[in-house]
Formats: structure tokens, sequence, C-alpha cells
């Protein structure tokens, strides 16, 4: 599938821990197939961030595009590393990807890209967010630079969906990097929390009678057959992320996100204060049945 050309198009760097939870994959194909999409690069970050890169690049060669991809930081900054591997590496064998990849540089990647793009990309997040964490300290200008931050990450309100803690794994996976990229001041700095993306859940068996007959799925449906191994279904967190650039899916409302710091089994917790002229928005609904409607006609529009 080649590049799809547009009048409009939204400059777009993508931040993942792909290889875990199969959301992220999902994410990357929507990404790849959505027409408004210039997807400029894709930095990984957690445990073995290299073959992370090489299951992005999986889905990439799939979608017959070359997209830059760079391994990024495996270690958070003080705590210890909670997400040491990439499950779904375990069939990287089956698919055609790339296996070299530029070493210790995806955050000057993501600072020279936005720098030579200002006020034109979308950051989206995805994943536990030292990168960025890291960006935003090498230089604290580039915050500014961005069109908008989208981030799936965060708990902000009650009663806390079933199944989950009140912490939400990308926030808590570097809470110190989580600090300073909520402390940063983004033009749009906007969060889909678990609150929200825990409403968008596909089972085990439906998933693969979605996509089987999606060329682009293949080695996603390959993938997920990991993870089907310990859930029962998966949530399209990260998708739902990402459908919030190119569609009204969800509703939003600002205030101010703070971390909790402190060690201790709350360290990591986003805590939500309301507020009409707060730094942040955060969802607090989707519509479900128009999120799936949406996601799957980018899906299949892409492979006619």
């Amino acid at each position: 599938m080649s590049s799809v050309g547009h009048s409009k198009t939204e400059k777009l760097l993508l931040d993942t821990d792909i290889g875990t939870d199969i959301d992220d994959a999902v994410c990357l194909a929507y990404l790849l197939a959505h027409p408004e999409c210039d997807l400029l690069g894709i930095t990984t970050v957690t445990g073995e961030p290299e073959k992370r890169a090489m299951l992005a690049s999986a889905i990439c060669r799939q979608a017959g595009r070359e997209v830059p991809i760079y391994p990024g930081a495996e270690h958070p900054m003080k705590v210890l590393l909670k997400q040491k591997i990439a499950q779904q590496a375990e069939v990287l064998g089956n698919w055609a990807h790339e296996t070299k990849f530029p070493s210790g540089e995806a955050v000057e990647f993501l600072r020279r890209t936005i720098r030579a793009h200002p006020g034109e990309i979308t950051l989206l997040t995805i994943a536990p967010l030292t990168n960025i964490g890291l960006l935003f300290s090498k230089d604290p200008e580039i915050p500014r630079l961005l069109k908008r931050l989208v981030m799936m990450c965060g708990r902000f309100f009650e009663p806390i969906p079933d199944g989950y803690s009140a912490l939400e794994w990308n926030a808590i996976g570097d809470p110190h990097a989580s600090d300073i990229v909520y402390r940063s001041s983004v033009k749009l700095h906007r969060s889909v929390g678990i609150d929200v993306t825990s409403k968008v859940v596909m089972s085990a068996d439906e998933f693969p009678n979605t996509f089987r007959d999606e060329p682009l799925f293949q080695p996603i449906l390959d993938f997920a057959e990991i993870w089907f191994k310990d859930f029962s279904g998966t949530t399209f967190h990260d998708p739902l992320a990402a459908a919030t650039i190119f569609d009204d899916v969800c509703q939003f409302q600002r205030g101010t996100v703070d971390i909790e710091l402190q060690e201790g089994e709350n360290q990591g917790l986003t805590r939500w204060s309301p507020d009409s002229k707060g730094r942040h928005e955060v969802a607090v609904n989707v519509d479900a049945p128009h999120f799936f409607e949406h996601y799957l006609s980018t899906i299949r529009q892409a492979e006619k």
C-alpha cells in the first residue's frame, strides 16, 4: 500500500511500546491507513526497544511504507523497569522487517524533527513517557513548538473501570518523566485515560473475525495470538487516543493534571483538577459505536 496524498494532512510522530499489549500495533495500523496522517517517524521505549522497533517495522513493511524508526530509552529515569520484554517479538521471524536501527538517537530525532516543523507536529504518545521526558528536559522549548501533544495516559475519574487499578500503566511506567511532561506548556495537551478507553473493547474471538481479510492486519493477527494467550480480549486504548486527532470520537474537559511522585503504592497516580483555564484537557467520554465505525472504515478504505 503506497502513501495516500491528501490536501490536508497531520504531521505526526509516534512514541510507542509496541510488542506487549496488541493495541499499539492496532494503533500503528490506523495511522498508516489514515489518508490524513503524515507519519514522520516512530520511536520505541521500555524493555527491548530494538525488538519493538522491529515489530513496528514489520507493520510498516506490510503497509508498503518506509517510516523512520528509532529505538529509544529502555530504562525509566529513576524507578525500576516494569516492562522488560517485548513478548510479540516471538513471531518476528514470520514477517519481513528491518533489523538495524540508529542507536541512541531517538530523542535527538524527535528534537530535530519537531524543530524542522515548528507548530506543525502532533506528538502521539502511547507508552511510558521516558523518551518524551528526556526530550523536554534536553530542549525545554520543544513543548511550545508542538502543534499538540496527545497521550494515552492516566486515570482521572471515578469509578475505577472494572479490571483496572487506580494507577495507569503509562503514567506509572516512568512517573518522573510523566511529571516532566505534564508540567510542560503545550498549546494543546490532551490525555485519553483508561476511564474512557476501557469502554472500547473487542473480544479475542471477535478480533480475528473482524480483521482476517485486511492485508495490513496479517502480521498484527500473528502478534495478537501472543497477547490472547493471556487475555480474553483487547481494549483499544491507543487507537482511541489516535482517533481523537482526526475525528470527534470523544468529549474533553479542561483542567490540570499532577503526578504523585512520592515513593509508595500511589507513585505515578494522575491527580485531576477541573479548571476552565487549566493547561490540560482529558477525555470524559467516548461514542464507542462511532469510534469503531470510524476505525474500521479507515482500515477498509485504505485497502481499496
